[in-house]
């Protein structure tokens, strides 16, 4: 039932990645908080808060399926380093628009902007690295771990950016969150390389197809596309947390997203049964379910302890859908086209939340936010049920035979490299 530390052991790049991250992640969390809150009291909206979700969203669509193709051609390592450093100049600007008299709105969103359009770049090279260096069986394990990082982060980093701004200011925060990024920094800098498998597909319009192809070409990859945008645009309630805040009190503004983490933390501390169970598909869609009926109930509370414990709640059943999305993605997708596919699951599992917040601003901003939180979860749980209907093959899919269908997949790509290379020779 514990924590599986064995990719820890096995390898030492994944553990540079591991405890680099842990350390600026925290800082990262601190700013995750800090720039709706900033954004809020500058307008005193929920829907502008959402809308930062939508500044985030153009430039990830737009850069995405680059990273993708670019971790399939390029050294990782390389990537990895240029969007760490970019990511922390993002937030050097960040912390110059804190310390301006009268802070720009337009910068917070352009700043964001640039975040994700790293994030796009870098996160395929990021997913194609971890599996390149960790054993197939080892990835469940591995993304238990990961959702440790995240939600260390996500616990500690927001309830700390919550007290700091309302106490404080914004500035103090994102000095941290500057700070915290040498940790990643050093990290990727003592990497190894990684070189792309021979004959690596050079960045085109083609290999992009070619990914998206294969990708709608296998149910249970499907189903962990659109169940997880599903669960996440009906009832993410990222936007809110600012007006939860004057409803249950500015102190608390942290302790939202740190109640999620403290679920998701729960879950992965106690992942160890995780791989003992096959059905990956169908765990994740129990688990996206029971995500929408703790979102419902978080939204029926009126007082600050039931209502951050259904939140946890949620932030459970998150981490439990994450773990699986993870095992079938890692383990049976093979390395030649992982950095694309990477880029498909990330637009997955961000267009939700991104597009979600911007929903839940909105509706929050004409109904209130009760009836945001209420109706959003309700409709995910349609949403999901609907979405496993049409995906049959997705709720009966066994792991053990997406890891056999990867090896012979790539044992068949390593046939057609050495007839290429007999050829050339």
């Amino acid at each position: 039932m514990l924590l599986d530390l064995s990719p820890l052991k096995a390898s030492r790049d994944y553990r540079l990645l591991f405890f680099g991250q842990l350390v600026s992640f925290f800082g990262s969390m601190m700013t995750f908080i800090v720039v709706p809150w900033q954004m809020y009291q500058l307008t005193h909206s929920s829907a502008m808060v959402g809308y930062i979700s939508l500044a985030e969203f153009v430039p990830m669509t737009c850069l995405a399926f680059v990273g993708g193709a670019l971790a399939d051609y390029l050294d990782k390592r390389r990537l990895l380093r240029y969007t760490e450093f970019g990511q922390t100049l993002v937030t050097a600007i960040l912390l110059g628009n804190s310390l301006l008299p009268q802070p720009q709105i337009w910068i917070l969103f352009v700043a964001v902007a640039l975040h994700a359009g790293l994030a796009a770049l870098q996160r395929p090279a990021f997913e194609s690295f971890i599996q390149k260096v960790i054993p197939a069986e080892m990835m469940s394990a591995v993304m238990a771990l990961n959702s440790i990082r995240f939600s260390i982060g996500m616990i500690v980093g927001p309830a700390v950016a919550g007290i700091i701004a309302t106490t404080l200011s914004p500035s103090v925060a994102y000095s941290i969150d500057l700070v915290t990024f040498a940790a990643s920094l050093l990290a990727v800098f003592l990497l190894q390389a990684v070189p792309s498998p021979e004959n690596a597909e050079k960045p085109s319009f083609q290999g992009i197809k070619k990914a998206w192809k294969y990708a709608f070409s296998r149910q249970e990859l499907v189903g962990t596309y659109f169940i997880d945008i599903a669960a996440m645009f009906f009832a993410f309630p990222q936007a809110l947390y600012p007006a939860l805040a004057v409803i249950y009190g500015a102190k608390y503004v942290g302790f939202f997203p740190a109640a999620i983490a403290v679920g998701a933390l729960t879950a992965s501390l106690t992942s160890g049964w995780t791989k003992n169970v096959h059905r990956h598909g169908l765990m994740v869609t129990i688990a996206a379910v029971l995500w929408g009926v703790a979102i419902v109930l978080f939204g029926f509370m009126d007082s600050i302890v039931p209502a951050l414990i259904f939140l946890g709640a949620a932030g459970f059943f998150d981490m439990i859908s994450g773990i699986f999305r993870g095992a079938i993605w890692n383990q049976t997708i093979p390395n030649y086209i992982r950095g694309r596919m990477a880029s498909i699951e990330m637009m997955s599992y961000l267009t939700g939340p991104m597009l979600g917040s911007a929903k839940m601003g909105i509706v929050a901003e004409f109904y209130g936010v009760k009836a945001a939180l209420i109706s959003g979860g309700m409709l995910c749980i349609v949403a999901v049920a609907g979405a496993a209907l049409f995906l049959p093959k997705f709720a009966t899919y066994d792991g053990r035979e997406g890891i056999k269908q990867r090896e012979i997949e790539e044992a068949e790509r390593e046939v057609v490299n050495s007839e290429q290379l007999t050829v050339n020779s």
